[in-house]
């Protein structure tokens, strides 16, 4: 009999099932009160009366644990410093769409040398979640693997679904079960519409296959996710994050009844993938805001300890440390210097 099944499979690993996982890895008590405040915190800073800025800054991905914290730590401390005009949280990316091959994130490769360990990258991923947690910062991620929320979603503040994916029905379906605010980017050739149609679709009730708790196949019914919003984050024909361009969206959004909340992501097309534009982007934000912008409720950015990125793969004993082996980042005191100048440009 001719194989007609598995034909291209190499190997089938069997995961841990959630529960498992995360009853080895513990939310402690505290942690799942600060991340229900936080997402209260940041919901009511996108749809409701709390006007400072929502900031999700961080490394593009991280894929050294002693960098990651240490980076931490010092946007912890930097955090309190604009607390009150400023809201940040962490990005702590374990996931990268590729555009064709590469590393993609510490889950899916947690050695970084091509063994694709996934249980250890999910275990490694709720400890550094945790450990950001006991800092004081609230989380980001981009969930890419619809699979992957069931095993760290509950130590998540606040998400994305990426440019590549917010066209994807499958991650239309999970956003409308997700617990937390989620922001949906445009498409990489600029299209904000898709990203309205995703809300819509995120916002209502959604019936799909997926995995349970324990593990096990399942078909998963959500009541939705009425916490989505649009992030602009530029396209093939350019930067996206004018007056003009936030208007449009914001007009969109209204045309479609949904609520009027518009991110600006700093970095990919509208920093024209050159992060020493990023700064000048969210000044430029700020400044809409300062001008009497109303639906511009946060905004993103790539920072590491060091700026720039270096190639990868590479002998990881040749790798930089503190510095991103995806996208290139502003380095750390570049972003201080930013933070603190929109922090004052605000209070203005």
């Amino acid at each position: 009999m001719r194989e007609v099944f598995d034909v291209n499979v190499v190997k089938t690993a069997v995961l841990p099932a959630p529960e498992y996982l995360c009853s080895q890895i513990v939310r402690t008590e505290a942690q799942a009160e600060f991340v229900a405040e936080t997402r209260r915190s940041i919901h009511d800073i996108i749809f409701g009366d709390d006007p400072r800025l929502l900031l999700i800054v961080g490394p593009c991905s991280i894929h050294d644990v002693e960098a990651g914290l240490e980076y931490a730590r010092r946007l912890a401390e930097l955090a309190k410093k604009v607390q009150d005009r400023i809201y940040i949280v962490m990005r702590v990316y374990f996931e990268k769409p590729r555009t064709t091959v590469g590393w993609k994130g510490l889950i899916m490769d947690p050695d970084l040398n091509g063994t694709n360990d996934i249980p250890k990258g999910l275990g490694m991923a709720r400890r550094i979640l945790r450990a950001v947690i006991d800092l004081g910062l609230p989380t980001a991620t981009e969930l890419l693997d619809p699979i992957t929320p069931q095993y760290i979603a509950d130590l998540i503040s606040w998400s994305a679904v990426g440019a590549r994916t917010s066209e994807s029905q499958t991650h239309r379906q999970m956003a409308s079960g997700l617990s937390m605010p989620l922001g949906f980017k445009n498409t990489t050739a600029g299209e904000v519409l898709p990203a309205v149609n995703a809300i819509k679709a995120a916002r209502s009730p959604q019936t799909f296959l997926g995995i349970s708790f324990q593990g096990l196949a399942s078909s998963i019914t959500t009541r939705g996710n009425p916490s989505c919003h649009v992030i602009l984050r530029g396209g093939e024909a350019g930067p996206n994050y004018s007056a003009a361009h936030v208007e449009a969206a914001r007009a969109l959004l209204e045309k479609n009844k949904l609520p009027q909340a518009v991110m600006v992501d700093c970095s990919h097309a509208n920093c024209q993938k050159d992060p020493s534009r990023m700064s000048g982007v969210l000044l430029d934000v700020v400044d809409q805001i300062r001008g009497g912008s109303k639906c511009i409720i946060g905004a993103m950015m790539e920072s590491n300890l060091v700026a720039g990125c270096q190639s990868f793969p590479q002998p990881l004993e040749k790798l930089s440390w503190g510095q991103s082996i995806t996208d290139p980042c502003i380095g750390w005191d570049e972003t201080v210097a930013t933070i603190l100048e929109a922090h004052r440009r605000l209070g203005a």
